[in-house]
């Protein structure tokens, strides 16, 4: 069982920056993948990136790449998602999730590939 808090959100400028932190709960943190999603308003949630239990793979949404860095602290069984550059459309609620595996699948960039979720924090970029 893992429980996850998110933190970090708030209101930024265009072009600006947030790190979003994603604290976990449990013993045995780098045994799970986490995944950091987001759901704009009136939209599905959506994939942002990805990292594997050992922090050496990650994986990012098109949208991000180039501009978000997911990393994690399995000491502090803790994961960040630094946004840098943010534009008005990564506005959303962000949620970190995790996943009782390693390693990187395609599945881990849907929503029904985690167990277990945060319950989000709101991040508002405007223009």
């Amino acid at each position: 069982q893992v429980q996850l808090v998110e933190s970090g959100g708030g209101l930024v400028q265009a072009g600006g920056s947030l790190r979003l932190s994603c604290a976990a709960s449990g013993r045995t943190f780098s045994r799970y993948v986490v995944g950091w999603f987001r759901q704009p308003p009136g939209k599905e949630r959506e994939f942002v990136t990805a990292i594997s239990g050992n922090g050496g793979s990650t994986y990012y949404a098109d949208s991000v790449k180039g501009r978000f860095t997911i990393s994690r602290d399995n000491a502090k069984s803790t994961v960040f998602l630094l946004m840098n550059s943010l534009k008005p459309e990564d506005t959303a609620v962000y949620y970190c999730a995790a996943e009782g595996t390693s390693t990187l699948a395609v599945r881990l960039t849907q929503t029904t590939g985690y167990d277990y979720w945060g319950q989000g924090t709101q991040v508002s970029v405007s223009s």
